[in-house]
């Protein structure tokens, strides 16, 4: 069916089983690229977001990669009215979603090769779910901007978070954490305050969502289950900010650097995620890189690709003739 961003998108609604709060689906976008190779990029978004990037999928495409982005339950097209926004016990409640966009992508749409594209909280989605089906050629490589690896609060926080992991998990799904609101990176994008991104500010809001009490147990588990070390078995790519800020308020800063995330506890844990990982720090970048004033994201798109004609444009999908612009692994190992 027709999809919000206009009539360059098609939606797909992916119905999941229900859950502790009843009904689920998920929400697969597609854009088809003009001249189709073969080659395919899913998107996964993080927390207090949805796809709305089309200069991301309009980049893809214009290389024949067609381009899914996956608004995964609860979040943005797959927000239902009786849902908690954003909330899981698990991450790997996520899965299911994933695995059916890669079968419909592979499958339906016949695509031979697959790039996990994620962001913030979907990046620590994709790698456990990249590690969790390694060694069944469902993927051929990570690009994961500004994952979110680790906490970004201070030593003594991420101590207690790790020591009541077990409690807040049982609490029930209303409970949410006196955190004070922070507005910096959300003015930072919005065009209505000090960026120009245009987004839905439902789906999107400034102030980010409430941090549930047994989301964020769920996340510890998934980022401690990171740093203990993963075995993803394709080319991984990740990029985050060179600088990180503390801000709650807006501050001109925010422009330049993620406000979300600290870029250190990214390097130092990417590679945690597998044998074969790539790391970049953009200079200038925020929390989401490719939102990112130009030139930055400029250079972020320059890493990206040049990091898929290092590593999967070894060949082409299928074993056939190389050629054309976005020539990959085909799932080689």
């Amino acid at each position: 069916m027709p999809d919000v961003l206009g009539p360059d998108y098609e939606l797909t609604v992916l119905p999941m089983a229900d859950d502790y709060e009843g009904e689920v689906v998920a929400s697969l976008v597609r854009r088809r690229a003009a001249e189709p190779t073969g080659r395919a990029v899913l998107y996964l978004h993080g927390f207090t977001d949805y796809f709305f990037q089309t200069h991301l999928a309009d980049h893809f495409a214009a290389q024949g990669a067609d381009f899914y982005g996956l608004d995964l339950r609860k979040y943005g097209r797959s927000l239902l009215p009786h849902q908690t926004r954003g909330f899981v016990r698990s991450v790997t409640e996520y899965f299911p979603e994933i695995d059916e966009a890669v079968r419909i992508i592979r499958e339906r749409d016949g695509h031979a090769e697959v790039v996990l594209n994620a962001h913030s909280t979907g990046g620590l989605v994709a790698a456990l779910w990249a590690d969790r089906v390694r060694g069944r050629g469902r993927v051929d490589g990570l690009v994961l901007n500004s994952p979110f690896f680790d906490l970004n609060v201070p030593t003594y926080l991420r101590l207690a978070a790790d020591l009541l992991r077990g409690p807040l998990s049982r609490l029930p799904a209303g409970a949410v954490l006196p955190l004070a609101t922070a507005t910096a990176y959300g003015r930072s994008l919005h065009r209505g305050h000090h960026g120009e991104w245009d987004f839905d500010l439902e789906w999107k809001p400034i102030g980010g969502f409430p941090v549930h009490a047994a989301w964020l147990a769920a996340v510890r588990r998934a980022q401690l289950r990171l740093h203990e070390g993963l075995r993803v078995d394709v080319p991984v790519l990740v990029l985050c900010a060179a600088e990180g800020l503390r801000l709650r308020d807006f501050a001109p800063e925010a422009l330049g650097a993620d406000v979300v995330l600290d870029p250190r506890q990214i390097a130092r844990w990417s590679t945690s995620v597998g044998p074969h990982v790539t790391c970049v720090r953009v200079p200038g970048g925020v929390h989401d890189l490719v939102l990112s004033p130009e030139p930055v994201r400029k250079r972020v798109f320059a890493e990206m690709d040049r990091w898929i004609d290092a590593y999967l444009r070894g060949g082409p999908p299928g074993g056939g003739p190389a050629g054309g612009p976005y020539q990959g692994r085909a799932n080689r190992p």
